[in-house]
């Protein structure tokens, strides 16, 4: 916002080029882009292999055992990302954009406000950060906040987020703040009539629901919505989705906490904020 602010670009051009290849083989074009890749992941994870070493002789002086089980973790760490970027940029991501194309050139709009509330909701199942986020308040809680109560809600919210990103798409009118202001003003205000605990809560499902899976197959599904459908800005609807997924799950779970909290009084149990 304050790059716009001192910027004094007004106009932007914006385009959707389709990456699905012509090609009959399946694997070429994941071949094709590995050598790129390649070198972008091993940039990626240099410096973090490069501060290890530099603190292993500095100050770590770690046994040879336990340094090659980190230099281990960091070639896992270097083929899950290699992995991840290559299947991301060959197909998963032009997939989505294709979807969203064919599903807004469809005379029936309820279509792409279902599947994408349905998208939504399947993705963050599939998000490697949420299902670490959600075992590991079960543990911390000693299972009173089974992760099935976290997890649920926190697929409906993005679910909604998805699905209200898609009529912000086909209604022009409707702008990003028109979501964002009034949601953070009740996300705010919840957060003094609910435990504290699901306030943290909360508010890191937020960021975690923003993971890898959402950034790039829901944000392609909402940016070739915006490309095909007439009326629709590519570069003023086709992002802010994110921010989208960021703040629905904390008002859903926000939600969870206030309902616990009722049910605490219910059964008499006394509210304990630490």
């Amino acid at each position: 916002m304050l790059l716009d602010i001192f910027s004094k670009t007004n106009e932007f051009s914006a385009g959707l080029d389709s990456g699905i290849s012509d090609s009959n083989s399946i694997i070429r074009p994941f071949i094709d882009i590995i050598p790129d890749y390649l070198i972008e992941s091993f940039m990626a994870i240099l410096p973090l292999l490069v501060i290890l070493l530099v603190l292993q002789k500095i100050s770590f002086k770690l046994k040879k055992k336990e340094l090659r089980k980190l230099l281990t973790g960091f070639a896992f760490a270097f083929t899950g990302l290699l992995v991840f970027l290559i299947g991301v940029n060959a197909g998963f991501m032009d997939v989505g954009t294709s979807i969203g194309n064919n599903l807004a050139l469809l005379d029936n709009k309820a279509y792409i406000i279902i599947i994408g509330f349905v998208l939504g909701v399947v993705t963050i199942l599939a998000e490697p950060a949420v299902y670490v986020l959600t075992h590991q308040i079960e543990d911390v809680t000693s299972g009173y906040v089974k992760r099935k109560a976290v997890l649920i809600p926190l697929a409906i919210g993005v679910g909604f987020a998805v699905a209200l990103s898609v009529i912000r798409v086909l209604v022009p009118a409707i702008q990003l703040w028109h979501y964002l202001l009034p949601g953070y003003i009740i996300c705010l205000s919840m957060m003094f009539f609910i435990p504290k605990l699901f306030v943290g809560i909360a508010f890191d499902a937020g960021g975690v629901a923003t993971g890898p899976m959402t950034a790039t197959f829901i944000l392609a599904f909402i940016q070739g919505a915006a490309h095909a459908f007439e009326g629709a800005d590519l570069m003023v609807d086709g992002f802010g989705m994110i921010a989208m997924v960021a703040m629905t799950p904390i008002i859903t779970l926000e939600v969870l906490g206030l309902v616990f909290a009722i049910k605490s009084k219910t059964k008499g149990v006394e509210k304990r904020d630490d």
